[in-house]
């Protein structure tokens, strides 16, 4: 259902992969998945791992929801409130090493940002899956 590949034109890159094509017929788009508790609460404030942990727990949550698992994810984009490199190959190697890891082995895309909708927020990650029929 997803076919992931590089072309020896361009680099090799680190987990991810510069193709992505799903022959799904159906997709889920999901919401920006923040670090937010049950309540509405940004947890972790200055923590950016503790930050990644709960916005990893969300997008579990969402996918399960829609019927989907990380391996099912067609597209990825993670924004990190940083413009420093080192943290945001930081949370990439927190994320790699999660159980929503297979989520960054298709096409995906890490940014740092300077600002995110909630106070306090770190980290975001918008997931596009790809649904059995």
């Amino acid at each position: 259902m997803i076919q992931k590949f590089n072309p020896p034109s361009v680099h090799e890159p680190s987990g991810y992969s510069h193709v992505t094509i799903t022959s799904a017929g159906r997709l889920a788009h999901l919401a920006g998945q923040c670090p937010l508790d049950l309540a509405g609460r940004v947890v972790g404030h200055g923590d950016f791992d503790a930050q990644t942990d709960q916005v990893v727990a969300n997008c579990l949550a969402v996918l399960a929801a829609a019927g989907a698992e990380p391996s099912d994810v067609a597209r990825s984009i993670v924004y990190v409130v940083s413009p420093d490199s080192r943290v945001l190959s930081a949370v990439w190697d927190r994320l790699m090493a999660s159980a929503l890891a297979p989520a960054f082995t298709t096409a995906s895309t890490l940014l740092g940002v300077s600002a995110l909708g909630y106070t306090g927020q770190l980290i975001e990650i918008d997931l596009t899956a790809a649904l059995p029929d």
